[in-house]
């Protein structure tokens, strides 16, 4: 009110009561606790599977909300029956389209989401957000949702191989920034991850192969059973073969998504950057972006994996035998072992930026044996050449078909 002043408490004294040096100081910690699930679930979209319905909150007797993140070829095939289920329990579905290509993995999605989420005015906490798609789609949502409000509750339903073994359960969300993938992102929990495996019947042999690398990584890094198992089975799997989920195909989804959990949970935020996980990752950022025709994200972590087994053999980590078994097993998946576009020069270019992503060392995962990893921080352009020559010159003798056992 103009001509007042508000008077101040007797006794202090606006110079004597100043800090003094060294000043005051307040430490604040707090501890968020991680609480979600992964589930696997046959027949997800059957009206009498209450599990999506009462994961959105809904399916308790009374009319509920969401937001349906979709990717839009998995909204041409399965829009119909994502509605009757909706209708069938009562969840009042308002749907945003997005697209689920890489080049589609910018701020500009992500900032439609938001748009999505105003619109519908989403409840902050009661009404969840379900994103369904890809990992792309995933990580897009993800990441919207962690920006919205400052984080509203999502649940993911991965469509792809790949999103469901791996961008679909952990906490990571992310967008591309310039040439760089996921150079924007979070960390982020869904409440929930429900994979279905029948969703696997429509994706195409690119996108199985593509998901396929990321279940190579985990038994290259991991699981040599599952290595084994890959091998025998591996001439086999289609997507008609993973929708199916017959016990061998069972075990290889289960393997690969325990196994990534486990690496995961007891290092969420990447305190430790020593991750075996980023196995094929080192280098595959700067050549996904760049290949031309774009290359899959798997099929990126695949030449990137090639490399690394090549110098993994190189410096007497693994035999050739088991190089060589590796490197017939992704050929043999459908998976490419070099690129045009992998250059030493872009190699370089690659691991400089993997450093700075690692805190100012390599760490680059490499296999010691297959199904256990050691880390190199040493890595010479030198090496990086001769990796290449190898696996240029394996690539021109070798014949990668498997034959593999029936499932």
């Amino acid at each position: 009110m103009p001509g007042t002043t508000t008077p101040r408490p007797a006794g202090l004294n606006s110079t004597a009561d100043l800090p003094k040096p060294p000043g005051l100081h307040w430490n604040v910690r707090a501890k968020q606790p991680v609480d979600y699930s992964v589930s696997m679930v046959r027949g997800l979209l059957d009206p009498e599977n209450p599990t999506l319905a009462h994961a959105c909150g809904g399916g308790w007797g009374h009319p509920f909300r969401s937001l349906v993140v979709i990717d839009a070829a998995v909204d041409a095939l399965y829009r119909g029956r994502f509605e009757a289920y909706f209708a069938h329990w009562r969840i009042e579905a308002t749907w945003q389209v997005v697209q689920g290509d890489e080049e589609a993995k910018y701020l500009e999605q992500a900032i439609l989401v938001t748009e999505a989420m105003s619109r519908m005015g989403i409840l902050r906490r009661a009404e969840k957000v379900v994103a369904v798609g890809g990992g792309v789609v995933l990580d897009i949502v993800g990441f919207a949702a962690s920006m919205y409000r400052r984080g509203v509750p999502y649940i993911r339903v991965p469509t792809t191989l790949i999103g469901q073994i791996d961008a679909g359960i952990g906490v990571k969300t992310g967008i591309n920034y310039g040439h760089h993938k996921n150079r924007l992102g979070s960390y982020f929990a869904p409440e929930l991850a429900l994979i279905d495996p029948e969703f696997l019947r429509t994706i195409d042999p690119r996108h199985v192969a593509n998901g396929m690398a990321e279940i190579v990584k985990m038994a290259l890094v991991k699981d040599a059973a599952l290595f084994d198992l890959l091998e025998a089975t591996a001439g086999t799997i289609t997507s008609d073969t993973l929708a199916g989920c017959g016990s061998a195909v069972s075990e290889v989804l289960s393997r690969a998504i325990s196994g990534m959990l486990d690496e995961l949970e007891p290092n969420l935020w990447e305190q430790v950057l020593e991750r075996s996980v980023d196995y094929g990752h080192t280098f595959s950022p700067s050549l996904e972006l760049r290949a031309d025709p774009p290359l899959l994200h798997g099929e990126a972590v695949a030449v990137d994996m090639a490399i690394c087994l090549a110098l993994a053999h190189l410096r007497g980590h693994l035999s050739e035998e088991d190089t060589d078994r590796a490197l017939r097993l992704m050929q043999g998946l459908g998976l490419p072992v070099a690129h045009p576009t992998f250059t030493r020069e872009l190699l370089e270019e690659a691991l400089a930026d993997a450093v700075k992503h690692r805190d100012g060392l390599q760490r680059v995962p490499l296999t010691r044996g297959i199904g256990s990893v050691v880390f190199a921080n040493d890595l010479t352009p030198e090496e990086l050449g001769r990796a290449l020559d190898f696996v240029t010159g394996w690539k021109a003798t070798r014949n990668g078909e498997l034959a593999g056992a029936a499932i």
